[in-house]
């Protein structure tokens, strides 16, 4: 699909690689509207690129059916939004768990339900669910993070089955581990083993890449940890192994409670 002159809803935008998906996008002279819970940092990217705001949480139900609604002309939406939701389970309150699930799936199932609707209608449109490469591999600390990404894999693996033959594309976006900003670049953490990291400006490379190729995954990440995640997707016991063994404790450790504060 043609992202010129197209109506673009980007969530999470006040976020690092949100900030950079904006750019991105307005560059390729997309009509943006941003979303975000913040709105004073909404208004200083709208300012940045042009774009219209809508503020909204996504943990709120009504405000995404709101959100909905105010975004009916969207051509794509690109949904970014996420809460890191790291940290063994039994620490988290019923109020938190409920928070990440609304946040990291609930949300751009529901969005994407809406504004599907509207886009078969028309014959256009395509769909671009941001996810993780943690949607391929479970880690320890990460089982909440693991169960929002592996259920948004397969949602979005599936409704690109069911959206053939409409006119409306949709593609899967996996990050790695990304450096300069992100939920993970906020932590100070140093990747497993020394493991390489990608860039926000690369993220926002493979979601223009997804959209005009109409392409079904783009995992953006260096090629070991591909690898890692498609041997550990394939083979868990193996991997939980292989973890079990490595030096992880620490870094794990500092990025739990680095990201704490957002559950």
């Amino acid at each position: 699909m043609e992202i010129s002159g197209s109506h673009v809803l980007l969530t999470g935008a006040t976020g690092g690689i949100g900030a950079a998906l904006a750019a991105r996008l307005a560059g390729e002279r997309a009509r943006l509207t941003l979303t975000g819970r913040r709105e004073e940092l909404l208004k200083t990217a709208a300012d940045a690129y042009g774009a219209r705001t809508v503020v909204a949480d996504l943990a709120v139900r009504s405000d995404v059916v709101r959100l909905a609604e105010a975004c009916a002309d969207t051509d794509l939406l690109v949904a970014n939004a996420a809460l890191p939701a790291s940290g063994d389970l039994l620490d988290y309150t019923e109020e938190q768990l409920d928070r990440a699930l609304d946040v990291n799936l609930r949300a751009p199932l529901l969005l994407t339900r809406l504004l599907a609707e509207r886009m078969v209608e028309r014959g256009r449109g395509h769909v671009v669910l941001v996810g993780s490469i943690s949607g391929k591999a479970a880690t320890r600390s990460t089982s909440l993070y693991n169960a929002t990404k592996f259920g948004l894999r397969g949602f979005a693996l599936a409704l690109r089955q069911e959206l053939r033959g409409t006119g409306v594309g949709l593609s899967l976006v996996q990050p790695g581990f990304v450096r300069d900003a992100g939920m993970f670049a906020d932590t100070g953490a140093a990747p497993p083993n020394g493991m390489r990291t990608v860039t926000p400006r690369q993220v926002a490379d493979g979601v223009v890449r997804a959209v005009r190729r109409d392409l079904c995954e783009v995992n953006v990440a260096p090629l070991e940890l591909r690898l890692l995640s498609a041997v550990a997707g394939q083979f868990p016991a193996f991997a939980e192994r292989v973890q079990a063994r490595a030096n992880v404790g620490g870094p794990v450790r500092q990025i739990v409670e680095a990201q704490r504060s957002r559950r």
